[in-house]
């Protein structure tokens, strides 16, 4: 048999071949039938990635509800929950109120002394005498406590600017130490006069301030205190007159090397020991008020 032949009778039986075995796999491998599969696998698919999204939602919120709910604030060298904090201010500053100046004199080698006469000096509060018609001042001192601010802001308003008409409100959250002010009070010219009052109240909620009415708003070393800064400073806002004044005397960093170092000392070793020794309190006492 000629190769030309044999060439023919290959091809004949090949190309029938390939056809059937074509036409069988078309038949057994129809399209319908892999549509089909191919839709029942992607709703499986689908299910499980929106199962897993659900789960992945739930989680998430979960956590963030948890983050909410463990939400910190600082608490002197601490965090402790916001929920706690208001609590144990007002618990440190009712066991140390009737020795509180003593606390500053001796945390801070009197210093605070000065610190809060020059905060005076600068804010220069009353009536100045080359203003023609002026109206009497509204100030509010905030986390006033025992009265030092009050009674260095009328002191400096009488006598600098001979205005006896000015007033102050001493506002604190702890009644033990507005009544430490009051008893202090007895000592200045103006324990019964109209120029001095107490309230107690939480600086985040003044409901009992009128909008627009403070001339000067002062907080002394009592903002570290706040639980929630901007919500008393909102209020401030709220409170303070067109073009009032905001006073803050509070501490800050210190980027000196040794000067931070020197002041770590302090912070760690002696000011711990004098709260044992003054108030017989270690730790959260000398946290709160003696971050000198």
């Amino acid at each position: 048999m000629s190769s030309r032949a044999r060439l023919r009778i290959r091809q004949h039986i090949k190309i029938p071949c390939i056809s059937r075995l074509s036409s069988q796999l078309q038949a057994k491998l129809a399209a319908p039938i892999l549509w089909r599969t191919s839709t029942q696998l992607s709703r499986r698919l689908l299910a499980a990635k929106q199962h897993q999204r659900c789960l992945s939602c739930s989680v998430r919120l979960a956590q963030e509800q948890a983050k909410q709910d463990a939400k910190t604030t600082h608490f002197g060298f601490e965090n402790v929950p916001e929920s706690d904090k208001e609590s144990r201010v007002g618990a440190v500053f009712s066991s140390v109120a009737s020795s509180y100046d003593t606390m500053n004199d001796l945390m801070s080698l009197y210093i605070h002394r000065l610190w809060k006469d020059r905060f005076v000096r600068s804010l220069n509060p009353g009536l100045h005498p080359k203003i023609s018609n002026p109206t009497p001042q509204t100030i509010l001192d905030i986390a006033g406590g025992t009265g030092d601010i009050a009674f260095r802001l009328l002191l400096h308003a009488s006598t600098i600017n001979n205005d006896h008409t000015s007033r102050v409100i001493v506002s604190d959250i702890n009644p033990a130490m507005l009544s430490e002010g009051k008893k202090r009070s007895q000592d200045t010219p103006w324990a019964w006069s109209e120029r001095l009052s107490w309230v107690e109240a939480n600086a985040e909620k003044l409901s009992m301030i009128e909008d627009a009415s403070i001339d000067l708003y002062t907080v002394a070393f009592g903002i570290r205190n706040f639980t929630n800064k901007q919500a008393a400073l909102n209020e401030a806002f709220r409170v303070l007159k067109p073009g009032g004044v905001f006073a803050c005397l509070e501490f800050s960093k210190v980027n000196n090397a040794v000067l931070n170092g020197a002041y770590k000392r302090w912070s760690f070793g002696a000011i711990p020991l004098i709260g044992q020794l003054v108030a017989g309190d270690r730790g959260e006492l000398s946290i709160s008020c003696g971050e000198y």
